[in-house]
């Protein structure tokens, strides 16, 4: 026998709801005009910084 359905939402709703709203989002940022562009990052902060720590992890992962 079934439970009678109480009052929300139930799975199989919010299913359906992110189904149909990750297309929709998807159309909503192809039909938008302004492109988004990345901060350029200095040099110095692309790289791991040289700590006891970093020294210690990059050579438990060597093989």
């Amino acid at each position: 026998m079934r439970k009678p359905k109480e009052d929300g939402s139930s799975r199989r709703d919010f299913l359906k709801l992110a189904g149909s709203a990750a297309p929709a989002a998807v159309a909503a940022a192809a039909l938008g005009g302004s492109q988004a562009e990345a901060a350029a990052l200095p040099v110095d902060e692309t790289r791991l910084q040289d700590t006891a720590h970093t020294r210690a992890y990059l050579e438990s992962a060597r093989f």
